[in-house]
């Protein structure tokens, strides 16, 4: 690999170590860590030489976390999820300041085939009202937003093809207008989703099932080599070109 970039990793838990290995794997250097012991390396001399920023960390924290990369002037690869509500803020300081941000809710290319494939169903089944429409998901108990930013993501496609479907909706009983999402906080489960299709006569599921936190680390990585002298607000769909 002829790109070799200088990242700042914000965020140092599984997820950061893992993305850590990863950069390392692909000749790229880590200039600078910042985990919640040391907040004040923001300022450090490091972190301003970063390329880019590569960040997971928790929803309360993310968004001042961004800005400050912002004021450095320094790209971010945004792996946290639950911060959403702050999405037009962070689309406008691309928009008029020139920054770049790249946001994904999933990093794992499997996943956004399975985004891919959970629309076109979607758009099959709007067809079909006979057959009624309900998501679940599992994750680890650490954890904190639920439902996960992937299932919010499958919701979004899911009321984009469905016309019978209004709104979603984490509860265990919903009207039928609503698209229902389980929740479940199991043990260490790195992500599982699925999209199921019921009917009186037989039964639809769709399913992913990550083995692994890699393929999200993986793809935080190539997702930071991609955002490499752009400029703008991108996410998967930009990169892999669906």
């Amino acid at each position: 690999m002829n790109l070799v970039m200088k990242i700042a990793l914000i965020g140092y838990g599984k997820m950061g170590k893992i993305i850590e290995k990863f950069a390392l794997s692909r000749g790229h250097e880590i200039v600078c860590i910042i985990d919640v012991d040391n907040l004040d390396c923001f300022d450090s001399d490091g972190f301003r030489s970063a390329d880019v920023a590569i960040e997971f960390t928790q929803p309360a924290v993310a968004v001042d976390n961004y800005r400050r990369c912002f004021n450095c002037g320094i790209p971010v690869v945004a792996g946290t999820t639950g911060w959403t509500e702050h999405l037009p803020e962070i689309k406008k300081a691309c928009e008029e300041d020139n920054q770049t941000f790249f946001y994904a809710s999933n990093y794992s290319l499997g996943v956004n085939i399975f985004f891919a494939m959970n629309e076109y169903l979607a758009k099959i089944m709007n067809r079909f009202p006979s057959y009624d429409v309900s998501m679940e998901e599992v994750h680890h108990i650490h954890k904190l937003d639920s439902p996960s930013g992937t299932s919010i993501s499958l919701a979004e496609g899911i009321l984009s093809q469905i016309d019978r479907k209004k709104s979603w909706e984490e509860n265990d009983s919903v009207p039928k207008e609503t698209l229902q999402i389980n929740t479940f906080r199991r043990n260490e489960v790195p992500g599982f989703h699925s999209v199921t299709y019921d009917s009186e006569v037989d039964t639809i599921t769709i399913s992913h099932n990550a083995k692994s936190r890699n393929g999200f680390a993986l793809g935080a990585v190539v997702a930071a080599e991609f955002l490499n002298g752009k400029k703008g607000f991108y996410g998967m769909k930009d990169m892999l070109d669906f």
